[in-house]
């Protein structure tokens, strides 16, 4: 159990397809990758932010 085989992904894939379309998938891809950054930006940021703190202390 938790072991995601071809057949999951395919179906997934053909789902994403079904519902946003083919010429919408570029799209949702790279507004998920900017999430992404966003977020580990936002991770890292908060890293620098706590050890100035502690800097600072």
């Amino acid at each position: 159990m938790g072991n995601i085989g071809i057949w999951q992904i395919v179906l997934v894939l053909l789902v994403f397809m079904l519902l946003f379309g083919a010429g919408k998938l570029p799209q949702v891809a790279a507004d998920l990758a900017k999430g992404v950054r966003g977020f580990k930006r936002e991770l890292n940021g908060g890293e620098e932010a706590a050890a100035d703190n502690v800097k600072q202390s």
